[in-house]
């Protein structure tokens, strides 16, 4: 399938099927608000198919970074509704993925400074930054099976505020070693109650919160993104084999949007999960050229392929591709942090042909 042919994603229409990725940037507001330069950033980029932002906390125990956006207050909503507007009016479609990075986080990051929250008291290896500097993150306490259903709430209140917002839809970040990860992982989650142990019961807590954002605003608005066996902020994963599958049968029934997968070296686990799923595939493959993803749209591993570096340092990528025009290059320095260089002064080809 060519990746200018449009596809239906859900409730969506989209023109073709080159997406933006999530990538966390670090540079909103210390109050998690969206600022100026996040709604000029996303408006850039509204030619691509889809637009998922960087992750976004539904609460401040979802906090794990510094400056990084949240979706639990009216001004958030607020903030939002002006990325989402821009992004509209240039003929775009924006997701946001609501991420709480569960004991990947400091009390100094977030905005009450309490421990970290985790499936379980199990201390992350690995430092995280802070305003003085990078720190080790501390043993986080582990949540009871009533503030589990909480946390479940807070990713429902938050999928409500995105459509406030005037989102299109949510992705619940279930992969890169946050807490929806933790919990399907077999060391963050040592729990013995009915959220750890089995597998059966290390899948309810993605189960619940997929189910919750899915009831609140429509499966069809509702996407999961995962990274089966990802190593990724301290995650062990030896039993991917059983845990996805077994997670696509509980969630496959609700007709979610899309599946959103980080691929690794387990083509055998693709393979699989794109049999078992039954709507939208979305695969990333961090890292591999632009020819290389396309592939998976033609053997038909693929319905849509998200990328991120290029998307990053080419506000006009779709255009760039169609044309076969050369890309801009990335600048790492500036991926983190900072002002607009690195983020809002990536030239287009238009900009280009004007110097």
């Amino acid at each position: 399938m060519n990746v200018w042919t449009p596809v239906v994603v859900g409730a969506l229409q989209l023109p073709h099927r080159l997406a933006m990725a999530p990538m966390t940037r670090d540079r909103s507001l210390a109050d998690g608000l969206p600022s100026e330069l996040n709604v000029e950033y996303y408006r850039q980029r509204a030619s691509m198919a889809l637009i998922i932002t960087e992750g976004t906390q539904p609460s401040e125990d979802g906090q794990g970074y510094l400056l990084t956006p949240g979706l639990h207050t009216d001004a958030h909503i607020a903030g939002w509704r002006e990325v989402t507007d821009a992004v509209h009016a240039e003929g775009g479609r924006i997701v946001v993925q609501l991420m709480h990075t569960g004991r990947i986080s400091h009390p100094d990051n977030t905005p009450h400074h309490r421990t970290p929250v985790a499936p379980s008291a199990v201390q992350p290896k690995g430092v995280m930054f802070t305003a003085t500097g990078p720190q080790e993150m501390p043993v986080p306490r582990a949540l009871t099976a009533d503030e589990v259903t909480g946390v479940v709430g807070e990713f429902r209140r938050a999928a409500a505020a995105a459509v406030t917002a005037g989102f299109d839809g949510v992705e619940i970040h279930g992969a890169n070693g946050y807490l929806v990860h933790q919990f399907l992982s077999a060391n963050a989650n040592e729990r013995t109650d009915r959220y750890g142990g089995s597998v059966a019961n290390r899948i309810r807590f993605a189960t619940e919160v997929t189910s919750a954002v899915a009831a609140e605003i429509g499966a069809d608005r509702t996407g999961l993104r995962v990274s089966p066996g990802n190593p990724y902020n301290d995650i062990t994963e030896p039993d991917t084999h059983e845990v996805y599958p077994a997670l696509l049968d509980a969630i496959d029934p609700l007709g979610l949007a899309y599946l959103h997968i980080i691929q690794g070296p387990d083509e055998e686990l693709l393979r699989r999960i794109r049999r078992q799923w039954s709507t939208a595939l979305i695969v990333n493959r961090g890292g591999t050229p632009l020819a290389t993803r396309f592939a998976d749209l033609d053997s038909g591993l693929a319905d849509v392929v998200s990328v991120g570096a290029a998307a990053l340092a080419n506000p006009d990528l779709p255009h760039r591709v169609r044309t076969g025009a050369p890309l801009n290059e990335p600048d790492p320095a500036t991926f983190y942090g900072g002002d607009h260089r690195g983020y809002t002064d990536y030239p287009t080809l238009l900009t280009t042909s004007e110097h």
